[in-house]
């Protein structure tokens, strides 16, 4: 069965803010800035060391995060900033779980293998 990761968004204190949960829960934190990656031209030069993509993880924990650019943040309000990731086991069982998910609804990202590795979308 795929496993269901909470993904936050924050406006610029995501690097904070998941330090602050390593603090409280332990586990491994990872932290990507936009800065060096090919997504450092979605963002602002005031932007390139938010964090693109966080992770913190240990035992049955596991917990994504990021900073949302700025052009991105309309309609955002704090506290109902999350989204929920999935992750798959297999190429088959991602893309048979995100038709089965998605039908019927708005794609915002079409199943794709973006720079960082692997097999990513969103609906």
């Amino acid at each position: 069965m795929a496993r269901i990761v909470p993904y936050l968004n924050f406006t610029g204190n995501c690097r904070e803010a998941m330090s602050f949960y390593k603090e409280c829960l332990g586990g491994e934190l990872n932290l990507l800035e936009f800065a060096g990656t090919d997504a450092e031209k979605m963002v602002r030069k005031e932007e390139l060391h938010r964090i693109m993509h966080s992770s913190l993880s240990g035992g049955k924990i596991e917990l994504f995060a990021c900073d949302v650019p700025e052009k991105e943040m309309k309609g955002y309000v704090d506290g109902s900033n999350i989204t929920l990731s999935l992750n798959c086991d297999s190429e088959a069982e991602i893309r048979t779980i995100f038709n089965k998910l998605s039908k019927g609804g708005k794609i915002g990202m079409p199943l794709d293998k973006p720079f960082w590795g692997g097999l990513y979308g969103q609906f």
